[in-house]
């Protein structure tokens, strides 16, 4: 597996788990508890990581998540 995106931000990470879910792109969360052992939530990000056979067609996905953020496409197209 290999690294596709980190972050801190649940939504981000739920709406990334559900558009590669949705494009039947295999993928895990790391790290999802390691903050909460540390005791600091922000302290480790979480890590979702993808199948290298995957990485080209789930780095669409990122794509399109910085372009919502940047304001240039709807998030419920």
């Amino acid at each position: 597996m290999v690294e596709l995106f980190r972050t801190n931000d649940p939504v981000l990470l739920s709406w990334m788990q559900a558009r590669l879910a949705a494009l039947d792109v295999p993928a895990q969360v790391f790290d999802m508890h390691a903050s909460f052992m540390d005791g600091n939530v922000l302290a480790i990000q979480r890590r979702i990581m993808v199948d290298e056979a995957d990485l080209s067609r789930a780095q669409r996905v990122v794509t399109e998540a910085e372009e919502i953020a940047r304001g240039e496409r709807d998030p419920l197209d």
